[in-house]
């Protein structure tokens, strides 16, 4: 007989629901059994397999192993499980890892023989999960409608997935768990602290203070291994410590998750052990308050591992953890004030991921119009698909190639799927190399090192990991499976192949700065011995937009990559504008993307060339108009104003189409000093037909003939179009000059040309204030004419001659 559980009592609800509707939508806590229950009350239901998605490898296998013994079997009979490199047929119900399903979908869309699809904790929300249940929704409306989804979750929010599957009933199911003690800090951390002692000081007090097994979380393996080394030594006699992470031997992870037969058992642990895992002899928890995720950032198009809080979701369910089988404790690793600033939920996979899996997985299905639950971000999708195209996965149109759809059944990255498929099985122990984590610390970051204790010949710097090294030869040798041997290219050659944008080449300089051939910048520890070397190939970095630190390369010889990248290889002539140098430079350049292999100079360059980079020069310096181009382009837009059509000469649109009207007369300017002293007005006046320039002279003439018939320059750039003149060349005007239908603005002049007065109203100027003009420039200039009635006499610039 089986114990009863909380999900038990809403099993019917649940096959109802999937009778009617096809579909459901199951809230269940830790603890109430969804995993262990759900898949045998459909048995009976479902004609065909069952098909449960778990996200992580362990949960997978320990799932399978509880189902089977449910039904007093094991593995192989009525249930089995299937992940990357190790499946057991199960003749009913299979366990699997969530990629499985994407595999099955694409290689048989209507999933022959599968009946029910179940997605287990899926508010972990896993970009794997995120994209099967996409496609599982697509072909159940496409072509299975009799397929049944579940979609069973912890903590998250059922509303949107319910409203996403078309209305899915909501079935909540309470959990069974047992009171939990919540003991906080007294004070924070201070800011940047390390967590690792802090977090082996509460265990220590949490196993004097409290009785059963205690299960530490902590955000990866390097905190797990500093803890364990800080414990040394602390633990009661019996006590036996466990760490339990993803990359650790089964074996060991085994060994975690099973009861003690004697002592107390601490269980170091990553998030792994949120969810779908019950370490039975738990009581209590420890929670360092940290997660570690991938963030990937589409400006840098890197992805790399950043520390966070974790979220309040994330620690009620750690927490629960200690109250699985009986009344527990936990201990947090921060102030109970502090908990009010944790963020509610952790983000979504697909919101923070690299993308380049899932746009080649929509490429090969044929459709990226998919109801995802979070859709994926744009930017993101737009650099995934950039590298695909860089791969040949992707043709010009974005459609997949025969190419990219051998990469898409890979089991890799679809950088190492790409390596694969050009260098055959020798590249298969690099590709699993880059598929794991780094086998050695401390050595540097050349990868040859790596490879080298992979043949077994590594007596080099650093910790060797040996579990981990077994693990990626393994690895290798499942990856080599069925390929050919290739050709022979050497560690660099592959590594280029696999990060066509991540070759670097060294800048100038004494450190060890690269330009990547991306476009990006990455830095090598000056006392790496790698930081000699012209050409690298950067494998992994820390993300930093700025400029990434390169953790592990691999070198490179431009011969090297001449062979491999020649046809990417290509010269540029360029013609650019100098800020610094305040000129413009003409260069050849032999370029492999933004990497500049040669550089030369372009004695010959084209002249429209030149032109064209003066104009971003001019626009860098400003178009500055002076005299009589300023004088001009005031005319022209005092017409344009009066509704006469004409061309725009404001400073934004002369400055937005200097190509147009500029370019042509820049001959043999190429310096800020030379457009300096340029005169821009022909270039002005040739924008202008005969019939505009007819136009602009008669409305808005260039001078004004005053009375003695010579021509004084109009200057339009105030508001109102002005002149300067000798006040005695005015007499006789007896009605004041219009231009352009305004008054001119005339500032009269004395003899000695200054300003005496400045006037819209001749008229009114000399019956009114031209007598104190005259009673004061008569004593001045005397030899000049100052009568009492200007309007009568006549003008004139001569001077009465001396006596």
């Amino acid at each position: 007989m089986m114990d009863t559980l909380p999900i038990d009592a809403v099993l019917p609800d649940l096959v109802a629901a999937l009778r009617s509707a096809g579909r459901a939508v199951l809230q269940a806590p830790p603890g109430a059994g969804k995993t262990s229950r759900v898949p045998l009350a459909l048995l009976d239901e479902v004609p065909g397999k069952i098909l449960m998605l778990e996200p992580r490898r362990l949960a997978a296998r320990a799932a399978a192993e509880r189902l089977a013994e449910t039904l007093g079997e094991r593995p192989g009979g009525t249930v089995g499980y299937r992940m990357r490199g190790d499946s057991v047929q199960g003749a009913r119900i299979e366990v699997v890892t969530e990629g499985i399903l994407t595999r099955m979908l694409q290689s048989d869309p209507g999933l022959a023989g599968v009946g029910c699809l179940i997605f287990d904790e899926f508010h972990e929300r896993s970009l794997n999960a995120d994209l099967g249940l996409a496609l599982a929704w697509e072909v159940r409306g496409a072509l299975r409608e009799d397929l049944w989804l579940v979609v069973m979750s912890a903590t998250l929010d059922a509303a949107p997935v319910a409203e996403m599957l078309d209305a899915a009933p909501v079935i909540t199911s309470q959990g069974r768990s047992f009171p939990v003690d919540l003991r906080y800090l007294d004070r924070p951390l201070g800011t940047g602290a390390r967590i690792e002692g802090p977090t082996a000081d509460l265990v220590v007090s949490a196993m004097a203070e409290t009785e059963g097994g205690v299960l530490v979380f902590l955000p990866g393996e390097g905190e797990i291994r500093r803890v364990a080394a800080r414990l040394a030594g602390r633990l009661p006699g019996d006590a036996v410590l466990r760490p339990l992470y993803g990359a650790l031997p089964f074996a060991d992870q085994r060994r975690a998750i099973r009861p003690e037969e004697h002592g107390r058992k601490v269980v170091l642990a990553t998030s792994i052990a949120e969810t779908s895992l019950t370490i039975e002899d738990v009581r209590v928890v420890v929670d360092a308050g940290r997660a570690r995720r991938a963030r990937f950032d589409p400006n840098s198009g890197m992805s790399r591992l950043v520390t966070e809080r974790v979220t309040r979701a994330e620690a009620e369910q750690r927490a629960g953890r200690a109250g699985r089988v009986a009344p527990g404790v936990c201990y947090r690793l921060w102030t109970k004030g502090e908990a009010g600033a944790l963020a509610a939920f952790p983000p979504a996979e697909i919101e923070a991921a690299d993308l380049a899996p899932l746009a080649l997985e929509l490429a090969a299905w044929g459709s990226d119009a998919l109801a995802f639950l979070t859709p994926p971000p744009v930017g993101t999708m737009a650099e995934a698909r950039a590298l695909l195209s860089d791969l040949g996965a992707l043709d010009r149109g974005g459609r997949i190639t025969d190419h990219g759809r051998r990469l898409a059944q890979r089991p890799v990255h679809p950088r190492l799927g790409h390596l694969l498929e050009i260098a055959g099985r020798d590249a298969a122990p690099l590709a699993a190399l880059l598929s794991d984590r780094d086998p050695i610390r401390g050595a540097g970051a050349d990868v040859a090192h790596r490879l080298a204790a992979l043949r077994g010949r590594y007596n080099g710097p650093g910790e060797v990991n040996r579990a981990g090294l077994e693990r990626i030869r393994a690895e290798a040798k499942r990856l080599a499976s069925g390929l050919s041997r290739g050709g022979d290219l050497t560690p660099g050659q592959m590594a280029a192949l696999a990060y066509p944008d991540r070759i670097g080449l060294r800048r100038k300089g004494d450190l060890p700065r690269y330009v990547l051939s991306g476009g990006k910048g990455a830095v090598l520890d000056a006392k790496d011995p790698m930081a000699g070397g012209r050409l690298i190939v950067a494998l992994d970095l820390d993300g930093d937009t700025q400029e990434a630190r390169v953790r592990l390369a691999c070198a490179l010889s431009e011969a090297e990559l001449r062979e491999v990248a020649g046809d990417r290889i290509f010269w540029d002539d360029i013609c650019v504008w100098s800020r610094r140098d305040r000129r413009v430079l003409a260069r050849r350049q032999e370029r492999l993307g933004a990497l500049v292999l040669d550089d030369r100079a372009w004695t010959d360059a084209e002249p429209e060339a030149v032109a064209r980079a003066m104009c971003a020069g001019i626009r860098d310096l400003g178009l500055g108009l002076t005299g009589a181009a300023a004088r001009f382009r005031a005319r022209v837009e005092l017409v344009r104003a009066s509704g006469v059509d004409q061309p725009e000469m404001t400073d934004a649109a002369l400055a937005e189409g200097l190509e147009g009207w500029l370019a042509p007369h820049l001959a043999g300017v190429r310096t800020a000093e030379a457009w300096r002293s340029f005169d821009p007005l022909p270039a002005l006046r040739a924008m202008l037909d005969w019939d505009r320039m007819q136009a602009v002279d008669k409305a808005a003439p260039a001078k004004y003939r005053t009375p003695l018939g010579r021509e004084a320059a109009i200057d339009y750039e105030g508001e109102h179009p002005a002149i300067s003149v000798r006040l005695q060349e005015m007499f006789g005007v007896t009605r004041h000059p219009v231009v352009a239908g305004r008054p001119l603005r005339i500032t009269l002049l004395s003899p000695g040309q200054k300003p005496v007065q400045v006037t819209m109203d001749l008229p009114g100027f000399w019956a009114s204030s031209y007598a104190d003009v005259r009673k004061d420039m008569r004593g001045r200039y005397p030899r000049h004419p100052w009568p009492e009635d200007p309007t009568e006499a006549s003008p004139t610039l001569r001077a009465k001659p001396r006596t």
